[in-house]
């Protein structure tokens, strides 16, 4: 059998559905496919997925030495915008925001500052700020493309799946190689059934970031809607190889074993998932279904 990464090598990129037939299949047990979905809408593909901020840049150290920079060089919107980043990084969310107030003072047609500060915005609650700021950055250069991902997501969290799909689309013709992109299209491929399509949008996030848990999760939860299991239990064990600290990784493990019929090892996978989320519902809904406590 192909490994993860020998599968997403094979796996064939698709832009869009026009001139294609569109597979649909469905899983014969409603509430697995329930569980399924609520698996990827959950998962956190910001904070562990394809961020452009490196995990050491909400340090002290370099929030001091990015600090220094601006002081240096106190009319340099790019300054205030790379600390900003740091401050988000590091969870010091109006910090953040006032870097990137003063990088668009400073230049109010620095459109990856008005990105940036729309994904703060976002992670703050304030989505109506963050709509506005992801469309000014496009109107601002039409093909930046991180813009398009970020805006895309705002809409699929939103339920505005056709608005998302096609913010994804064209970041996707853009010729991104940022794995957000194919990551969160094949989500909506998902949740309309077209695994199919979704298999090879998560294959191409692998391809593009292999490193990364999330995208693995979702091409084994379309596995498991087409009722590849083994497939679906070498996608699912390879992303808890990669990070075992993932609650959806042990719930779709759970959910692996629970429709091979080998209910201990699904009640153990789906505990250790509520151990790392005591409120993760799959996970929950799961153990219930297979008798657990």
């Amino acid at each position: 059998m192909a490994t993860p990464a020998e599968t997403a090598e094979k796996a064939t990129r698709r832009t869009g559905t026009s001139g294609r037939s569109l597979r649909y299949r469905l899983l014969a047990n409603a509430a697995v496919i329930s569980l399924a979905l609520a698996g990827c809408q959950t998962a956190s593909v910001d904070s562990q997925f394809g961020s452009t901020i490196e995990e050491d840049q909400g340090s002290e150290q370099n929030l001091a030495s990015l600090t220094a920079v601006i002081r240096a060089n106190p009319s340099d919107p790019s300054a205030y915008n790379v600390r900003g980043s740091a401050f988000g990084r590091a969870g010091r969310y109006q910090e953040a925001i006032r870097d990137f107030d003063r990088a668009i003072q400073l230049n109010p047609r620095f459109f990856e500052a008005y990105a940036n500060r729309a994904l703060i915005y976002r992670f703050t609650g304030d989505l109506g700020r963050s709509a506005e700021d992801y469309n000014r950055a496009i109107q601002i250069n039409p093909s930046y493309e991180a813009a398009y991902i970020g805006r895309g997501e705002l809409y699929r969290r939103a339920g505005r799946t056709q608005e998302a799909f096609n913010d994804f689309q064209k970041a996707i013709q853009l010729d991104t190689t940022d794995p957000r992109a194919y990551h969160r299209r094949g989500l909506v491929y998902q949740t309309q059934g077209q695994h199919d399509f979704a298999i090879d949008d998560f294959s191409t996030a692998i391809s593009l970031q292999p490193s990364a848990p999330e995208p693995y999760n979702g091409r084994g939860i379309s596995y498991i809607a087409t009722n590849q299991l083994d497939n679906a239990f070498d996608d699912v064990n390879y992303a808890l190889r990669l990070d075992d600290s993932v609650a959806e990784s042990w719930a779709n493990q759970g959910l692996i074993y629970e429709r091979r019929g080998e209910r201990d090892k699904a009640r153990k996978s789906f505990q250790r998932a509520l151990q790392l989320d005591a409120k993760y519902e799959p996970a929950r809904s799961g153990l219930a279904r297979v008798g657990g406590a």
